[in-house]
């Protein structure tokens, strides 16, 4: 019999989990840029485990396993910047990606006050672009990444997070 993926709040006990999957993660993602100093791939052990007490991250569990994970924090302009959305190789296309996005849109919303979500991803990730305007997000804008890498910028309105799933 298989197991079900479980989606729930990251616990401090989580982060290396959630470190080492990051890296494994963003491995295809700096192969499309040729650049592995992406932030995923450099960010320290300490500034996850900050992220994790301080921010509404989330991951998807696949028995002890963690499988997913997701962060998101409100900013000053009352959105939500959403961010390194990950689900491990192997499991990806399952919907995984979008029950962690629902699980942080509503945690936002409910205890954070998000008024509306912000995200970014790389230009080329055009996975990462289907899954997200699936879910009802939007092309605001564009950027550069403090590395190098062109971004595109997608939001959505915080009443639209029901939507995802």
């Amino acid at each position: 019999m298989g197991m079900s993926v479980i989606i729930s709040e990251a616990t401090d006990q989580d982060a290396e989990q959630i470190f080492k999957l990051q890296y494994l993660c963003f491995q295809s993602e700096a192969a499309l840029y040729g650049n592995y100093r992406i932030d995923p791939l450099v960010q320290p052990l300490d500034a996850v485990r900050r992220e994790v007490v301080e921010d509404c991250v989330f991951v998807a569990r696949l028995g002890d396993e963690v499988v997913g994970s997701v962060r998101g924090t409100v900013t000053e302009d009352g959105a939500a910047a959403i961010g390194k959305l990950c689900v491990h190789p192997r499991l990806q296309g399952h919907g995984i990606g979008a029950r962690l996005l629902r699980a942080a849109e509503s945690a936002l919303v409910e205890q954070r006050g998000a008024k509306k979500f912000r995200l970014h991803t790389g230009h080329r990730s055009e996975s990462g672009l289907r899954l997200y305007r699936r879910v009802g997000y939007e092309k605001v804008g564009t950027a550069q990444g403090a590395d190098g890498v062109p971004m595109v910028i997608l939001e959505k309105q915080a009443g639209a997070y029901a939507q995802t799933a």
